[in-house]
């Protein structure tokens, strides 16, 4: 059997610091959405809830808030992002008291108090539903860079709009950029992290 020189068990060595490095775990402190810690935006809204009462982010203080927009007409994005979140809820246990879900309508002409209070109630009875003026609701999309616009569809229109979820820490912090594809299991994972940061 041919013996191993030095050199040649260095490049052993080498080549087997190199190959796990696809399937090592992520770093202490990283998490599984991105991470946008310290941005400049979606600081706080102003809009109303289905019983007309003018509500904002800061008074979630104390709890993670998840935060979408959206409409009650979309056919797919909308209730995935929904139906994700209260899974989340369910996967949170006992934990789930300490997270608001915030559904903010891009539709106000569509979406009235009544059927966004009845939309998200569907999901889960906690969530809550905003919406504003159509100046208010152009204002707050701009404020937490989010796109939408109405696509004729015939008589009607549709909207395409940003599928993108928001989640702030308990100081009220924006922390996590989540994206569609996301699973509820990555979601609570990082919620979970969140929370105990807080």
């Amino acid at each position: 059997m041919a013996r191993l020189t030095r050199r040649g068990l260095l490049a052993v060595i080498a080549s087997m610091l190199v190959l796990p490095l696809t399937g090592c775990p992520r770093p202490a402190g990283s998490f599984l959405a991105t991470d946008i810690t310290g941005a400049d935006y979606a600081r706080d809204l102003r809009l109303q809830d289905p019983q007309g009462r003018w509500r904002t982010l800061s008074e979630f203080k104390g709890r993670a808030v998840l935060l979408f927009f959206g409409f009650t007409q979309c056919p797919d994005v909308c209730p995935t992002a929904l139906a994700r979140a209260a899974e989340v809820m369910r996967l949170l246990g006992d934990d789930a008291v300490r997270l608001q879900v915030i559904f903010v309508s891009v539709d106000p002409e569509r979406d009235t108090p009544e059927l966004l209070r009845d939309y998200t109630a569907a999901f889960h009875p906690s969530f809550l539903g905003l919406r504003g003026s159509l100046e208010a609701t152009a204002a707050t999309a701009r404020d937490f860079k989010v796109f939408y616009r109405q696509v004729p569809t015939g008589s009607s229109y549709t909207l395409d709009h940003t599928a993108l979820s928001y989640a702030y820490d308990p100081a009220g912090r924006l922390r996590l950029a989540i994206g569609h594809a996301a699973s509820a299991a990555d979601v609570t994972a990082d919620l979970r992290r969140l929370l105990q940061a807080g």
